[in-house]
């Protein structure tokens, strides 16, 4: 019996927290994620060497990653301010004196796992309770000194961080001995740790493809739902009754998914220096039109999810469900070049959703025996291959110790493993013994339920395409004045591809958290009447009222979705 592939593939991606006209940060999950989640998965894939993985890179994310490293550099070249208050708060030297900036900071040092995070530090644990107090009791703010400030600044950042830098800078497990009265020069010693990490995290990653272990493949730039671009119609192939919005069509969606598509790829290879041979498709979205224009863009493969072949399958066999063994192997689209893999939902919410629960090693075991009886019902096809696809990210926020014990025993168990092969997709297809299998038809969905409810569909979804569409027709009316030099159009391209990613979408609707609704929708505002400012026109009244508030309590906050 030949092995069976195994594919983790890890997708990283925060939406463009830049401010209009690159003004600042508005949120900090980039460089917070960067030093823990980003930081720790390289450590993993550089211990293990016969490890091997699929790393997918949102190029919005790869820009700010640099960005970061670059404003760190320069505050310690030349003092120039950091554009991220929180990063900026802890450069320091002084801290805000303003009341409500202070709050601010209180609250954005609130923002971590409570459970895996704040109470794994006494320390921590107290100056949040603290925190909470002064939240509860507005009056309580005015007693908290400077020094308050600083040593929550701190806890907070040595509770983001990386566990393998936890385990192997003496700086970090200075600070954490400790414990309080953090000075300057302690957090100048913090801010130089998270400078080598962030600059370090690109590199590390184009030496793990140079040595064989990982694959990178990359999303289209600003992660936007390419089949809606395409056709906001392809959202009823799997919701028939879906209720769409005013706009009809998107404004040249065919050009704009194509340009996402090319920058995406551009700033890939200024990043690592090669050319992508894979694209997870912004949620893994994809219509025939998508994959269609993948391959015309030189892809060799893309990926989406379960439910978007169970559909398709099910269709081509009119109504019928799909027969055994119908998931483990890639397809191609009607006899087309560009081999899709299909995420395995099962396995990949294990991972995502259950295992955190779990002691590592019950965890590890219980995936093995899952591929085990995969491997062995698949042992007469040498092709089978198991794909498991999900967030690089949020999930290990969720694990004890960020999934250091997890993600260790994996890679080392299944590195081991007699029947099961750790490979890439590109490293998989350079060994396939014959052609995927050709599939007739392609039911456009996500990864998300097989469908693009997550994006569309929901009143206040709906009326985000609608402030969209009308954004991008007078995008389209002003450029087409040619009153714009090659620099202004260049910068209004930009911004229109931010207005157009999917993160705005997915967090609107009521059953999100109100306080990410609240960031997101009035980022979303900003953006696009930043848009209308650089275009020269009156910006809508619309834009500045608020219209999409949030009142759930999604699992793990709603940054991830179960299946």
């Amino acid at each position: 019996m030949s092995k069976l592939k195994v594919v983790f593939c890890w997708h990283m991606h925060q939406p463009d927290y830049r401010g209009p006209d690159q003004n600042g940060y508005q949120l900090p999950w980039v460089y917070l994620h960067g030093i823990k989640d980003y930081s720790d998965m390289a450590a993993h894939l550089e211990a293990e060497p016969e490890a091997r993985a699929v790393v997918n890179f949102a190029p919005v994310l790869l820009e700010q990653i640099a960005d970061y490293a670059s404003q760190i550099r320069r505050w310690f070249d030349s003092g120039e301010r950091i554009r991220d208050p929180l990063l900026a708060a802890l450069a320091g030297p002084k801290l805000p004196h303003d009341l409500s900036e202070r709050r601010e900071l209180i609250r954005a040092c609130l923002r971590a796992n409570e459970t895996q995070i704040i109470n794994r530090f006494a320390h921590y644990r107290k100056l949040a309770d603290m925190a909470q107090l002064s939240e509860e009791h507005e009056y309580c703010s005015m007693y908290l000194s400077d020094q308050f400030l600083a040593d929550l600044l701190v806890w907070h950042h040595l509770g983001w961080m990386g566990e393998a830098i936890r385990q192997s800078d003496v700086r970090i497990r200075s600070l954490e001995k400790k414990t309080h009265g953090f000075s300057i020069e302690d957090r100048r010693s913090l801010m130089q740790v998270i400078g080598e990490t962030m600059s370090g995290l690109i590199g590390r990653y184009r030496r793990l493809v140079e040595a064989g272990r990982v694959e990178l493949s990359v999303t289209p730039y600003a992660h936007p739902i390419v089949p809606l671009l395409l056709d906001i119609e392809s959202a009823r192939e799997a919701m028939p009754d879906i209720l769409l919005p005013e706009l009809k069509r998107y404004p040249g969606g065919e050009e704009r998914a194509r340009w996402h598509i090319r920058q995406g790829i551009q700033t890939f290879e200024k990043h690592f220096g090669i050319k992508p041979a894979g694209c997870w498709p912004s949620e893994g979205a994809v219509c025939e039109d998508t994959v269609r224009i993948l391959e015309e863009e030189g892809f060799r493969w893309a990926a989406s999810g379960q439910q978007v072949l169970h559909n398709s399958l099910t269709e081509a066999r009119h109504g019928r469900p799909p027969e055994d063994l119908w998931l483990h192997a890639p397809y191609r689209i009607k006899n087309g070049r560009l081999n899709c893999f299909f995420r395995d939902d099962g396995l990949s919410d294990l991972v995502g959703f259950t295992y955190s629960e779990w002691h590592a090693d019950d965890a590890v075991a219980n995936l093995m025996q899952h591929l085990e009886n995969i491997a062995q019902a698949n042992k007469n096809s040498p092709d089978a291959v198991v794909s498991i696809i999900m967030d690089g990210e949020n999930a290990w926020e969720y694990y004890p110790n960020n999934g250091h014990f997890f993600l260790s025993a994996l890679y080392k168990e299944l590195a081991e493993h007699p029947d099961l092969q750790l490979t890439t997709f590109s490293e998989y297809l350079d060994g396939q013994q014959k052609p995927a299998a050709d599939l007739s038809r392609l039911v456009a969905g996500s990864w998300v339920y097989g469908t693009m409810s997550t994006w569309i569909g929901e009143p206040d979804k709906n009326l985000a395409w609608d402030m969209l569409g009308e954004a991008k027709a007078a995008y389209d009316g002003e450029v087409q004045r040619d009153r714009f030099n090659a620099q202004e159009l260049q910068a209004l391209e930009l911004q229109l591809a931010t207005c157009e990613g999917s993160d705005w979408f997915w967090w609107f609707g009521d059953y999100n958290p109100a306080a990410t609704v609240s960031d997101f929708e009035r980022l979303y505002r900003l953006q696009l009447s930043q848009l209308y400012r650089m275009l020269g026109v009156e910006t809508p009244d619309y834009l500045a009222r608020v219209f999409a508030h949030g009142t759930g309590a999604p699992e793990l906050g709603g940054v991830m979705k179960r299946n």
